[in-house]
C-alpha cells in the first residue's frame, strides 16, 4: 500500500504520538458537546499552536460510533485546480495510526468524470487536509478499523462548479454514516496577505475583522450558497476554504429541496484570531469551528 507521509508532523504539530494524543484530548476536554451529532463540521487548518483549540469545538460534536467514512474537503494552496482532485495513495499516515482511503467511494467519484488525480508531491505539500487527520484519528480511535477517509482537494471553483460538486456529494452527505470535514481558516488580514479591509466605524482593526468574519459566519449559518457568494464578492474576505464551504452549502441546498425533505441546522461554536491587529503593519488569521446537524 502506498502511503502519504505526515509531512507537517514535527513542525505544524508534534510528531510524538503520546504528546499529540494528550494535546488533542486536552482541547477536546475543554469543548462542550452542544450541537451534535455532527454530519459536517467546519474547522481550521493552521498549526495546532494557533488553531488546535478552536478545531476541538467542531470535533467535539462528532459521534464516532455512527461514522463509517470521513470526507475531508480542503482548499488547494499550491497547485492550480479548476475542479476537484483525489489522492493516488491508499493510506494517509498520522503519528497516531494510518488512515485508509476509501477506494470504493473514490471509484464512484471518478466515474462521474468530474474528478482528477493529484500528484503525490501536490498531496504531500498540501496542509489543508493533513491538519485534520490527527483530529480524525483521535476522535475515531475506538473505531480505528471500522472507518475510511475520502480526501478531496478542492480547486478555485466557479459558482456553477460549486453547485455541480455539491450535487455530486449530496447523496454521501445524506448518509448518516458519513461525516464531512470542511477545512477552512477565516480572514487572513495584513499586507502580507494583500488584504487590509478596515471599517473604522467598528473600532480597532481586529474588531473590524471580527465583525466581517461574524457576518460571513452568519450567512453560512443561513445555508444559502448565493448569499455567501455575494458576501465574498462584496468584501473579498480571504476565507481560504470558501470553495469547500460553498460545496457543502450546495450539497445542503440539494438535500433541503422540498422533494428530499431533509432539514439541517449549522451553527458556529467558536471563533479566535491568531493575534489582534491595531496598525496597518500587523497581521492575523482568524479561525472558526462549526457543526451541521440533521434535525
Amino acid at each position: 500500500m502506498s502511503a502519504r507521509r505526515a509531512t507537517h508532523a514535527g513542525s505544524w504539530y508534534t510528531d510524538s504520538a503520546t504528546d499529540l494524543g494528550r494535546q488533542l484530548e486536552g482541547w477536546l476536554g475543554q469543548a462542550d458537546l452542544s450541537h451534535g451529532p455532527a454530519r459536517a463540521i467546519i474547522a481550521p487548518h493552521a498549526g495546532y499552536q494557533y488553531s488546535g483549540a478552536v478545531g476541538a469545538y467542531a470535533y467535539r460534536q462528532v459521534s464516532p460510533v455512527v461514522v463509517k467514512r470521513v470526507f475531508i474537503l480542503g482548499p488547494s494552496h499550491h497547485v492550480r485546480l479548476s475542479g476537484c482532485a483525489l489522492s493516488s495513495l491508499t493510506k494517509y499516515r498520522t503519528p497516531l495510526y494510518d488512515l485508509i482511503v476509501d477506494q470504493q467511494v473514490y471509484n464512484e467519484l471518478y466515474q462521474t468524470g468530474h474528478f482528477e488525480t493529484m500528484s503525490v508531491s501536490a498531496d504531500e505539500d498540501e496542509h489543508s487536509i493533513e491538519m485534520h487527520l490527527p483530529y480524525v484519528a483521535k476522535v475515531m480511535e475506538d473505531f480505528r478499523d471500522h472507518f475510511t477517509i475520502v480526501p478531496i482537494l478542492v480547486g478555485s471553483l466557479t459558482p456553477e462548479r460549486e453547485v455541480l460538486y455539491g450535487r455530486l456529494l449530496a447523496p454521501y452527505l445524506a448518509d448518516p454514516q458519513s461525516l464531512f470535514v470542511i477545512s477552512s481558516d477565516f480572514c487572513h488580514w495584513g499586507q502580507r496577505f494583500r488584504y487590509t479591509y478596515y471599517d473604522r466605524s467598528v473600532g480597532e482593526i481586529w474588531q473590524s475583522i471580527q465583525k466581517l468574519d461574524k457576518q460571513g459566519m452568519s450567512l453560512i449559518e443561513t445555508l444559502n450558497p448565493s448569499a455567501f457568494t455575494e458576501y465574498l464578492k462584496k468584501y473579498g474576505n480571504t476565507i481560504c476554504g470558501r470553495h469547500p464551504i460553498a460545496v457543502l452549502l450546495n450539497a445542503v441546498s440539494t438535500l433541503q429541496n422540498p422533494s428530499n425533505g431533509h432539514r439541517m441546522l449549522l451553527k458556529f461554536l467558536q471563533y479566535a484570531q491568531s493575534s489582534r491587529c491595531y496598525t496597518s503593519s500587523d497581521s492575523s488569521v482568524s479561525y472558526a469551528a462549526a457543526s451541521l446537524i440533521f434535525e
